[in-house]
């Protein structure tokens, strides 16, 4: 036995209550006891990652067994390139936020282009920054490390400015807890801001009489969009529901509208999207894997024909995020956050029978 398979049986056995040790080419098997290993395992694992070892629990024939390998750790890639993503998506919005002012000025009045396309750009990045933040912050809870944002730029004018931001793990779920953590805190983080920054987006989104309002509407290049239910209580409490009158949406509102889109896509129990993460930590394999069918349908019913092929195509490949322990179970009270974000994303789903311009 070398040196260093030692030192993973010693600091194994400092942990844990070892019954039996074995040992094969990729990795060392410990049997540990069947109680309170949940906490135990992530101080193991934390210990480990350290050393460029990774620990893994199994359950085999009422036993619970440790697996304990080499892992090679990712490279840091190139920190130029989240930066120049970045300012590519900063930019994106920016056009977007113009063109979007000066269609909205062909109807009635909404502001200077420039000033609203700073305004609309600080809103959207903002609801997308804060979703990547709320997701660090939980990593750095959980002593895990992460890349920073990678924003990813879209079409303006056209088409949708940006297709959102993402962060790359670079360590390992440690059990089911940590995978649910790390999944709910972006949704939720940037759900908040979506909430400000649309009620705001309604109060200084102008009104016209209906008559006028289709009349500019048939017109006009501006879009048609589904609010969702919160979308449409933030406008009702920014009192824009007047009887007679329609609203006209300001580039800030239809921030909002991308921040409450982003947030419902991201909270479908699906594949390895926010949602799907929680899923899977809530569910287990067999359920998740149901519920992103279910999510898949929900995406085509709607409309969003593009992302549901997506996630198929993609949730073929790879279909989900397994944590180091997927043998302790998901903590109460996690299970009903579980239930709240379920309902959070019918609440920012765009509501198919309403539209606004």
């Amino acid at each position: 036995m070398s040196e260093s398979e030692q030192e993973v049986i010693n600091t194994v056995s400092s942990i844990f209550e070892v019954k039996s040790i074995n040992q094969n080419l990729d990795a060392l098997q410990f049997e540990i006891e069947q109680e309170g290993f949940k906490q135990k395992f992530v101080e193991l694992a934390r210990v480990l990652e350290s050393k460029n070892l990774v620990a893994r629990l199994e359950r085999f024939e009422g036993r619970i067994i440790l697996l304990v390998g080499k892992f090679t750790p990712p490279k840091s890639k190139r920190t130029w390139i989240p930066r120049v993503l970045f300012a590519a998506t900063l930019s994106m919005v920016m056009i977007d936020g113009y063109y979007k002012t000066v269609a909205a000025n062909s109807l009635t009045f909404i502001g200077d282009p420039i000033d609203m396309a700073i305004l609309y750009t600080i809103s959207l990045i903002g609801i997308l920054g804060i979703h990547e933040l709320g997701h660090m912050i939980a990593s750095k809870w959980h002593k895990l490390k992460t890349s920073w944002p990678y924003f990813i730029p879209g079409i303006p004018v056209f088409g949708i400015p940006t297709f959102g931001a993402l962060i790359s793990a670079r360590s390992f779920m440690t059990n089911r807890d940590t995978l649910f953590d790390v999944g709910i805190s972006g949704p939720i983080a940037g759900l908040i801001i979506a909430i400000i920054v649309s009620t705001y987006g309604a109060y200084i989104s102008p009104m016209v009489p209906v008559e006028q309002a289709q009349s500019l509407f048939s017109k006009s290049d501006m879009i048609q969009v589904h609010p969702s239910i919160i979308m449409s209580g933030t406008i009702a409490l920014a009192g824009k529901t007047v009887e007679g009158m329609e609203l006209i949406m300001s580039p800030v509102l239809y921030a909002a509208w991308l921040g409450f889109l982003i947030t419902f896509l991201n909270l479908l129990p699906a594949w390895q999207l926010d949602g799907g993460h929680i899923a899977r930590a809530t569910l287990g394999r067999k359920w998740h894997k149901i519920t992103t069918y279910v999510a898949i349908a929900v995406l085509f019913g709607l409309g969003y024909w593009f992302m549901a092929v997506f996630v198929l195509m993609f949730s073929m490949r790879n279909f989900d995020a397994r944590p180091l322990d997927d043998i302790s179970p998901l903590s109460k009270r996690r299970k009903l956050v579980f239930v709240i974000a379920m309902a959070l994303a019918v609440l920012t789903a765009p509501h198919p029978f309403s539209s606004m311009h």
